[in-house]
This record gives structure tokens, sequence and C-alpha cells, in this order.
């Protein structure tokens, strides 16, 4: 296709008419008449053969197509963004610019006050988004990190992404601290017969310990499922039920909630925790700084030291 003969404006307005739904909050949101924005919404009906938004009673539909279209469009017109904001040299104390991180609740327990601390002492005017990790993320990893600039996850998920290293933790078991039938140790055959809360379970969601324990052939009974690590204890306390967790976030549990960590019976390998971005983000300023800024935040914590 030859972009040379496309109006590439037809970009925003096809942007706002899949987001809105609607030619008049459409043109609300672009500033622009609704009869402008009536014309370029049928110049993308021609362009694409299709008529994108239907009538369905007193509401617009998204065509097939238009579904297939609405996500793409965002990340083409966020990687514009970016190419036109770009400057040859950043300079954080005087930059307005938004930086967005997917995490998971565990990360930001760990990293999340020094990394918030040095960003609003480095950078005051910019803004630190963190959105939170899903596996519908995950799954379409690739086109979401070409808007986002970091995830900070663990190894195990993903591949054929820039990456580095953070810090090492280490999974326990976590008990209800009156569960009598577990004494100082637990045993495999207890996490054959003990109901579990699991993080994230599913075939291609879970964590890498868990995975490492259906290798085994160990298939726990579970229970209780949670996308959320810092609910772990609540459900775990006052049960008979056991998870896997991680050491560092078991560490900071306060005894009132009633839970204890204990060594896993089985060789759980560590968690290497990394931030990872899309490979066209290697060379960027703005993206340098703010890789370098984490790094900076995981050093003053004094945490395990990661990979190479």
């Amino acid at each position: 296709m030859n972009l040379t003969r496309l109006d590439l404006n037809l970009l925003v307005a096809l942007d706002a008419l899949l987001e809105q739904r609607s030619v008049t909050r459409a043109a609300d949101q672009m500033g622009l008449s609704q009869p402008a924005v009536s014309a370029q919404l049928a110049r993308l009906r021609r362009h694409f053969r299709d008529d994108l938004l239907t009538r369905v009673g007193n509401q617009y539909r998204l065509t097939p197509l238009a579904v297939q279209l609405k996500d793409r469009v965002r990340v083409v017109l966020s990687g514009v963004e970016r190419v036109f904001a770009a400057e040859p040299d950043f300079d954080p104390a005087s930059a307005t610019r938004e930086f967005s991180l997917v995490v998971s609740d565990y990360s930001i327990a760990v990293l999340g006050a020094a990394i918030s601390e040095l960003f609003a002492a480095e950078a005051p005017g910019c803004r630190l988004r963190l959105s939170a990790n899903t596996p519908q993320k995950i799954d379409s990893i690739d086109q979401v990190l070409v808007t986002t600039d970091l995830l900070l996850m663990p190894h195990g998920f993903l591949d054929n992404l820039s990456y580095r290293d953070l810090y090492r933790d280490e999974w326990v078991c976590l008990v209800a601290a009156g569960n009598d039938e577990v004494g100082a140790e637990l045993t495999i055959r207890q996490l054959e017969t003990m109901p579990w809360v699991a993080t994230y379970y599913s075939p291609t969601a879970s964590t890498p310990a868990a995975r490492q324990l259906r290798m085994l052939g160990i298939q726990p009974h579970v229970q209780v499922v949670t996308e959320n690590f810092l609910t772990v204890p609540g459900l775990v306390a006052g049960s008979k039920r056991v998870a896997l967790y991680q050491r560092l976030l078991a560490d900071r549990l306060p005894a009132e909630l009633g839970v204890r960590a204990l060594p896993c019976p089985f060789a759980a390998g560590p968690l290497l925790e990394a931030m990872w971005w899309h490979p066209i983000h290697d060379d960027d300023p703005e993206h340098r700084y703010l890789r370098d800024l984490v790094t900076r935040a995981v050093t003053s914590l004094g945490l395990p030291a990661g990979g190479a």
C-alpha cells in the first residue's frame, strides 16, 4: 500500500469513531463539526468497504472488522505520538510526559514506593501510570508493549523481547498459623491432599513454581483462585489451605494476619524478576532514563541481585 496516497488524519477520526461509537461524540472529542466527521466516516467506509458502525435501535455497534481495527488503531496512533514527541535529549526535570508500567500487585508492593519516590524527585512534571498485569495482556504482550513502556514480570513467560534482570526472590509455602495439621515442615503428601489458594491458575497462566509442582506429578486441589498476590494471606488465614508465596512478600506480613511461611518441600526454582520492553524502545533516551530509574530503585532497596 502506498501511504503517500492516504490521508493519515483519518486515523484520528477512525480512533475517535471506534472509541465513541457515535459521530456526534467523536466530533466533540476531536473538536470538529459533525458534518466534517460524517464525511470522514464516509471516506473510511469507502476505503475499508465496510460500514464500521451499524445502527441497532438507538445505538451504533461496531462491525466485526471495526472490532479488529479498534486496538490496532490505538497502537498505531500511540506509536505516531511517540515519534513526533521524540527529542534528541531527555531532561526529566523539565519533561511532562506520562510513563506507563504493567505490573502485578507483588511488583508494586516490592518496588512501587522506591520507584515513585525517585520519579517524583527527578521528574516532578511527569506522570507514572501503573496498570494491572493480566493473562490477557501477556497473551498479546508484543502489541501491549508498543504503547506501554515497561512490563515487570519474572522469567518463564516471555521471549523475543528486550529485558533487564532486576532481583531474585524465592518461593515459600503459606499456611494458617493455627493449622495444627502442619508442623514445622510440609511434606509432598500434604501438598497433594491440602486445599490450595492459587494465583493466575490456568493452563497458560500460573506462577513458575506452580508449574514445577505439576511437572512433579502433583496436581493440587485448587479451592480458590485469585489474580492478586496481596489477597492470598487473607484466603489462607483461618483455613486448612496452602499457597505458594514470594519470600519478599511473606517477610512483610504482620503476625496478626494469622499465617506463617514454611520452606517448600520440593526444589522450587528461584523467581527472577525482570523488566521487559519492546525492542523499538531500545535507543529511546526517555525509555533509557526510565529503565535506569527502575534499576536504581532496585539497588536502593538492597534486593538480592538478579542475573547477568
